[in-house]
């Protein structure tokens, strides 16, 4: 285990100038809680975060016992900004994490600047973002420490999982002994991870897409399978007896097979979004500014549209596969925002986005199906 362990690391550290601070976690959730645990927050602390993520970062946060602190997004990056964090830093902040909503990094030299003149920790949430750039430096490599998502359609995949880099080495000999109480995987949740490991290879394509989604959502929220969360995460906020867990061999095995493909991913992700925003900047519609193109490493296309239940239905009836990844400003949450401190009425914009999005496949064979379907329905998109 050791060995491949450390052989994954190396292969992930080729893409940090061959920083060897890598830590290896069951879910890129869990890395974000060592590191803030490390960072000894606490109760009575607050940490700043987009009013845009997913449900646990701002579980990660309630955890300990500490208080997220939401701040609004630029609508063209998706992400917060700098003058929005400093407007939220009050004397209980120790921490800001600046996301890099599906792949793109903003504004994150200067936050990370402004960090350290008021003494704060920054976290990079990469968990869109490995691969990416921001000023042509990789994602993860500006902040103290940086967490990451290896989970299904990632940039490259352990089916679920994730990892931290360190670039502060004064956080290494606490998280290194935050580390110690991990606890192994069950067989059980090993066995279930290689057989969804299995069934996302084979079976999953337009044909099946809906369906399965609809299915493998039913079977998460009821813990019959390894889901992206579980129902515990997204129905309260509090931490699940068995949330603090290591990574497991299988997801090593599968991370090392994943991980030589990323040149190639990236490459056609880059180039199925270049044909995306061609077409929407055609027709006036909401699209990703050329000049972030560079950086971008295109998770996910987002588009904007009146009614997401239509569209949807109607993608479904031609075989297209959407997402709708941040449909909430609290992904997946869609009600009791209170229960996570949640304002919405402070968060207008990430409010609107959420209601309003959807997400294109980039790592589509077939973008020339996607660009048609999205001529004809061009009068449903904003």
């Amino acid at each position: 285990m050791e060995k491949s362990k450390q052989k994954f690391k190396n292969k992930i550290a080729n893409y940090f100038d061959d920083n060897q601070n890598i830590f290896l976690y069951w879910k890129g959730r869990v890395a974000l809680y060592a590191l803030l645990k490390a960072m000894k927050v606490e109760k009575g602390d607050e940490v700043i975060i987009p009013g845009y993520t997913c449900v646990v970062v701002p579980n990660a946060i309630k955890y300990l016992g500490a208080k997220p602190v939401y701040v609004d997004i630029d609508k063209e990056t998706l992400n917060t900004t700098l003058l929005k964090i400093k407007e939220a830093v009050t004397p209980k902040t120790k921490v800001i994490i600046s996301q890099n909503t599906f792949g793109l990094s903003s504004e994150v030299e200067e936050i990370v600047a402004f960090a350290r003149e008021n003494k704060l920790w920054t976290i990079e949430d990469c968990t869109h973002g490995f691969g990416g750039k921001y000023k042509d430096k990789p994602n993860g490599t500006y902040c103290d420490a940086a967490f990451f998502s290896t989970q299904w359609n990632k940039p490259f995949s352990t089916g679920v999982g994730g990892f931290s880099i360190v670039n502060n080495s004064v956080l290494i000999p606490e998280l290194i002994n935050v580390n110690s109480e991990l606890i192994k995987p069950s067989k059980k949740e090993v066995l279930l991870l290689s057989g969804l490991l299995f069934a996302h290879k084979y079976f999953i394509n337009s044909s099946t897409y809906w369906g399965l989604r609809k299915f493998y959502r039913w079977l998460s929220k009821y813990n019959f399978v390894l889901g992206s969360s579980e129902d515990k995460e997204i129905t309260t906020a509090n931490m699940p007896d068995d949330y603090f867990k290591d990574i497991s061999k299988t997801q090593i095995r599968n991370g090392l097979k994943s991980i030589n493909k990323l040149s190639q991913v990236l490459e056609k992700r880059k180039k199925n979004a270049k044909l995306f925003t061609d077409f929407l900047k055609k027709h006036h519609k909401y699209h990703v500014n050329e000049r972030l193109h560079d950086n971008h490493s295109f998770l996910k296309y987002p588009v904007l549209v009146k009614n997401r239940k239509l569209f949807e239905e109607r993608a479904q009836s031609k075989k297209i596969q959407l997402d709708n990844w941040f449909c909430s400003p609290i992904h997946p949450v869609e009600k009791k925002f209170k229960l996570w401190d949640i304002e919405i009425d402070k968060i207008p914009i990430a409010y609107k986005v959420s209601m309003q999005i959807i997400n294109l496949d980039t790592d589509s064979k077939n973008p020339k199906k996607i660009i048609q379907f999205l001529e004809n329905n061009l009068d449903e998109i904003i």
